[in-house]
């Protein structure tokens, strides 16, 4: 019996070799992010961003809305003149990041950010938690 699927695949076909290109094309673009973990830590959150290749005055933190918004832009030129001042080899790396996350558990005038050896940290304390009180009224 056959299946329902239209495209059966066997061996190697056309659809493979569009997937196979539109994954390496992805992949090895500037149009992928940076690298992040976040870890529980009880009382707090510890974000850590991998973000090599930036200045520290390359990235922006921004608070807004109960979300935490990172953002990267670096530039980058280097090239080779000859005597004449024309070039032989030119190349240019332009790229921005930026990652969105939600903090609404989070106290955001508490926040704490540091970036050493290419790596983005931040400490985030969480909210304390509301403690849940009942109020028995009395009828008159």
């Amino acid at each position: 019996m056959l299946g329902l699927t239209p495209f059966e695949k066997r061996g190697y076909d056309l659809f493979d070799a569009f997937h196979d290109f539109e994954k390496n094309f992805f992949e090895n673009s500037s149009a992928k992010s940076f690298n992040t973990d976040i870890k529980d830590n009880g009382d707090s959150y510890e974000l850590t961003a991998e973000m090599p290749g930036f200045d520290k005055d390359d990235i922006h933190i921004d608070i807004e809305d109960g979300y935490l918004t990172i953002k990267a832009e670096h530039k980058d030129e280097s090239g080779d003149k000859d005597d004449k001042g024309n070039y032989i080899r030119r190349e240019r790396f332009y790229g921005s990041y930026q990652r969105s996350f939600d903090i609404t558990g989070v106290n955001a005038d508490k926040i704490e950010a540091s970036y050493k050896n290419g790596v983005l940290s931040l400490n985030m304390p969480k909210k304390a938690v509301e403690e849940k009180t009942t109020k028995r009224l009395e009828i008159k």
